[in-house]
C-alpha cells in the first residue's frame, strides 16, 4: 500500500514541487497549439486546409479558439496570428453500423445554412479521395440555354450536383475536395440559379479569365493534392452540362482516358447505376447514356488521378431542362452517380 505523500514531504517542500510541475505545463491557447498568420485572402476553409486540417472537422473548434479575432461572416483578418486545432481521429461510425450514437456529425459550411450539417451515415468509402470539378465558372459561365424568360448557365447546375454529389460522397465516409467552389451559393433548391462570378479555384485562386489557363489551374491544384494524398484510392469527376440543338434530347454520358482502365471501370459503374434506374423510373424509356474514351480533354489528358467526365445533359432542350430546374432531379443526379461510385470502390480489388 503507498503510504501518503506528507509521511516523506513538508507541506512547504510539497508545495514547492507543485508549483514547479504546475509552471512546467504548457499553457492553454500557447503551446498546446499551433500558431499561424493568415494572409491576404485567406478564409477559414483556405487556412485550415493550408495546414492539412479538414475544415469539416475542425472549422467549429478554430472558431472558439480564435473568437476575438473572427470578423463578419466568419472573415480573417490578414496579418493577425490564429491558433490551429489540434487533429483528432473523430469518432466515425464502423460500415453498416445502425448505432446511431457512434455516427460523426460534420459541419461543413460550404454547403449552405440548411444542409452543412453532414451525419456520416457509415464507411462504405472509408479511404477513398475524391476530387470534384464543376465544369467552367468565374469569368466563363460554359454553355446557356434560354427558360422562358430565364437564362440557365451550366456552371451553376454543373456546380449544384457536384456540390450535392460531395454531400453524398462526405456522408459515407470519403475525404472530398471541390476543386471549384463558391463562397456563398451552398446547395440550392430553388429552380433557376441565379448567375454569378464568385467561384474560386481550391485552395482560394480567382479563376483566370484564359480558358487555357482556367483549365492549368484545376489541373494544378488537382494534381497537387493527390501528390499529397499519395498511396491512397483517388477517383477525379468532371461535371459538365452539354449545349446542342435545341431539339436534341440527351441522357447522361461518360467520357475517360482511352489508357485509363481504373477511368474506364469507374464510367462503368456509374453507366450501369443509371441504366438500372432508368428500368426502375422509365420503364418505358431507355436509357440511352454512353461510355466513351476521349483523351483529348485538358482535364482528362492532364490530370493524374483516374477521371470520369461527365455530361449531364443539354441545357437548350426542353426535356433536359427539367432535370437541371427541379431540385429533386439535381439530387437524383447526385445520388445516383454516388451509387455508381461506390459501387466502384467496393469493386476495387
Amino acid at each position: 500500500m503507498m503510504r501518503p505523500l506528507q509521511n516523506f514531504y513538508s507541506l512547504k517542500s510539497f508545495i514547492t514541487l507543485l508549483f514547479l510541475f504546475l509552471s512546467s505545463l504548457p499553457l492553454l491557447g500557447q503551446s498546446s497549439y499551433t500558431k499561424v498568420v493568415a494572409e491576404p485572402g485567406d478564409g477559414v476553409f483556405t487556412l485550415l486546409r493550408r495546414h492539412g486540417l479538414n475544415p469539416s472537422e475542425h472549422i467549429n473548434s478554430f472558431l472558439e479558439l480564435n473568437q476575438e479575432n473572427i470578423g463578419k461572416d466568419k472573415s480573417l483578418f490578414a496579418g493577425r496570428t490564429y491558433l490551429l486545432p489540434m487533429a483528432s481521429t473523430g469518432t466515425t461510425a464502423k460500415a453498416g453500423s445502425s448505432n446511431s450514437h457512434s455516427r460523426r456529425v460534420i459541419e461543413e459550411p460550404l454547403f449552405g445554412p440548411k444542409y452543412s450539417r453532414v451525419v456520416v451515415k457509415d464507411q462504405q468509402l472509408s479511404g477513398a479521395v475524391y476530387y470534384l470539378s464543376a465544369g467552367h465558372g468565374g469569368p466563363d459561365p460554359g454553355a446557356v440555354g434560354n427558360y422562358g424568360p430565364y437564362s440557365l448557365s451550366e456552371d451553376e447546375y454543373a456546380y449544384d450536383v457536384s456540390i450535392r454529389l460531395a454531400r453524398n460522397l462526405m456522408e459515407h465516409g470519403a475525404t472530398v475536395y471541390m476543386i471549384i467552389q463558391d463562397p456563398d451559393d451552398g446547395i440550392r433548391d430553388e429552380s433557376i440559379l441565379k448567375m454569378d462570378r464568385d467561384e474560386i479555384n481550391y485552395p482560394n485562386e480567382a479563376i483566370a479569365l484564359n480558358q487555357t489557363e482556367r483549365l492549368r489551374q484545376r489541373t494544378r491544384a488537382i494534381n497537387g493534392l493527390y501528390a499529397k494524398h499519395k498511396g491512397a484510392y483517388q477517383r477525379m469527376l468532371a461535371i459538365h452540362v452539354d449545349s446542342r440543338s435545341k431539339s436534341q434530347n440527351i441522357d447522361v454520358f461518360f467520357y475517360h482516358h482511352q489508357n485509363s482502365s481504373l477511368g474506364q471501370k469507374m464510367a462503368n459503374h456509374i453507366h450501369q447505376t443509371f441504366t438500372s434506374k432508368y428500368r426502375r423510373y422509365q420503364p418505358n424509356r431507355e436509357y440511352s447514356g454512353s461510355v466513351s474514351h476521349r483523351s483529348n480533354l485538358y482535364v482528362i489528358k492532364y490530370t493524374h488521378p483516374p477521371t470520369v467526365f461527365i455530361e449531364l445533359g443539354n441545357i437548350r432542350n426542353d426535356l433536359d431542362q427539367r432535370r437541371f430546374v427541379i431540385s429533386d432531379n439535381r439530387q437524383a443526379l447526385a445520388n445516383w452517380i454516388a451509387e455508381g461510385i461506390i459501387s466502384d470502390y467496393r469493386a476495387r480489388d
